[in-house]
């Protein structure tokens, strides 16, 4: 079975609930009605903000407004305006509209019940995606005990975008730029007022997140706004050294300013007045592409995000929460340092001292090539936020994924990015490779010690190897999920991760 089709089985199971299981739940805006299926009761398209839409295209999320009556939960909303989906499961189902700022809920408990809530952020490089991909369906880990919100967040430049023309108009003080990051914070804070209605402990809620969803949940971490807000953090592949421009200066190296980088795209455009970038129809906004490797959607705005993610780890500034942080073994196996994405060129800085000392120890040029994009873009960079988390004296806790199938033709030998997403999920119906024992007891593994770290900050639990802490300095051990089970290891790789810590950070001219 393709990944479309088992995505196309999956949406359509979804839709088929039970319509007359229904159950009322009130929040602040008005009466919910959700559908319960197997004991798991679920809530879509709940609107945790207003649209951002004419006037308030780019512009903070704003209160949703309440509504009469019942207000039918049963269907999921619109995804945020994107590209036409790429085959990445994780994408959700048309229609797309600027009315996108909606989560969902999965809960088996009933109102007052206090159990701990896990919000799930996806990734898409900030450009594609949603919180209503059937991938993402909360049902199994909610039968863990857990309530579940999944949601969307604006996406590419209608998400993460200034302009001089906007800048002038703007109250002083308003936040800008990070209109993405600021819908996230949103829909965290619907989360503390409403999620009691649904069984869940306000006090109570991790943030998890891949890819993107991974960097977004490292903003969280530093973002003066979300403090308090969540009281754990899972991070899957989220980075951690990504290039990130300033709102209205340069960047590294003399990098054009995110306002400038605007500015030139609506030149090229023909829009360059606020009105004409505001009446402009949502698709314009899609091409040509921004990259998020080159740092167009990561934004410094000072106010929301104030930093980079590593300055503020490594002056302690971070929440002081517990947080889990890993990667797959092969992420990004197809990218080569050669090619001229922005990724390829992360290691064009090296001199030829240090690119000899990292292809020895890689074990020649051919590993090297294969691997160094992976180490440099994830696994380095997950080692370093794991060690100054630590250091700051909070629980940390490092992993690796390396479940692999015989099945799988992508020559990588490893996992790939993206992969654990149906492990975490339980969702094992979706992988492009038939599920086999090997895929069950990972995926048992991962709910487990995830659901484990939402109720208690500490993965550990009974018939699970004992993952220990991340420590400030040396290597880690840590838990990797493998072909054969999960199983704890002193960090693999080392010397290479060491080499490449080095050139990162070297002073550079």
């Amino acid at each position: 079975m393709t990944i479309a089709a088992a995505f196309a089985t999956l949406a359509l199971m979804t839709a088929q609930v039970d319509p007359t299981a229904q159950v009322e739940t009130r929040v602040e805006q008005g009466v919910l009605l959700g559908r319960t299926d197997e004991a798991v009761t679920s809530y879509r398209n709940i609107p945790y903000a207003a649209p951002p839409v004419g006037a308030l295209r780019w512009r903070p999320p704003q209160p949703p407004a309440a509504w009469e009556g019942r207000r039918d939960a049963a269907a999921y909303g619109a995804i945020c305006i994107q590209p036409p989906a790429n085959g990445d499961p994780g994408v959700g189902p048309p229609p797309m509209s600027q009315d996108c700022l909606n989560l969902n809920v999965w809960t088996t408990q009933a109102a007052g019940a206090r159990a701990p809530v896990m919000v799930w952020i996806h990734g898409g490089a900030l450009i594609n995606g949603s919180g209503t991909a059937a991938l993402y369906e909360g049902d199994d880990l909610a039968r863990r005990g857990v309530v579940v919100v999944t949601l969307n967040y604006r996406l590419g430049r209608l998400g993460f975008f200034d302009h001089p023309a906007l800048a002038a108009e703007r109250p002083a003080g308003e936040a800008a730029g990070n209109y993405g990051v600021m819908d996230v914070i949103a829909a965290l804070r619907w989360v503390k007022a409403n999620i009691a209605a649904f069984g869940g402990d306000p006090g109570n809620v991790t943030i998890f997140g891949e890819s993107a969803g991974g960097l977004l949940v490292n903003r969280m971490m530093i973002s003066p706004q979300a403090r308090g807000l969540f009281q754990r953090a899972v991070v899957q592949s989220g980075l951690g050294r990504e290039l990130q421009i300033p709102l209205d200066r340069p960047g590294p190296a003399g990098a054009p300013s995110a306002r400038q980088r605007g500015q030139a795209w609506a030149d090229a455009a023909g829009l360059t007045s606020a009105e004409a970038l505001r009446a402009a129809p949502a698709e314009t906004f899609l091409g040509p592409a921004p990259s998020f490797a080159n740092g167009d959607l990561n934004l410094i705005d000072g106010e929301v995000v104030t930093e980079t993610v590593e300055a503020a780890f490594a002056a302690g500034r971070q929440a002081p929460v517990p947080y889990v942080i890993g990667t797959n073994s092969a992420e990004f196996w197809w990218i080569r340092p050669t090619d001229r994405s922005g990724y390829g060129l992360i290691d064009d800085d090296m001199t030829w001292l240090e690119r000899a000392e990292a292809a020895d120890a890689y074990g020649g040029v051919a590993a090297f090539d294969a691997q160094v994009v992976t180490d440099l873009v994830f696994t380095e960079p997950a080692r370093k936020l794991a060690r100054l988390h630590a250091r700051a004296g909070h629980p940390t806790y490092l992993y690796r994924f390396d479940v692999t199938s015989a099945e799988n033709r992508q020559a990588h030998g490893g996992a790939s990015h993206a992969v654990e997403r149906p492990y975490v999920f339980g969702n094992l119906g979706i992988l492009p490779y038939p599920v086999e024992d090997r895929d069950r007891r990972a995926s048992e593994a991962m709910m487990g010690y995830w659901t484990a770290f939402a109720r208690t900050g500490d993965p550990n639990g009974a018939g699970r190897p004992e993952w220990p802490q991340a420590t400030p300095e040396g290597d880690s051990r840590i838990v990797t999920f493998g072909d054969t089970g999960p199983f704890v290891e002193p960090q693999p790789f080392s010397r290479r991760l060491d080499v490449l810590e080095r050139f990162r950070e070297r002073p550079r001219r």
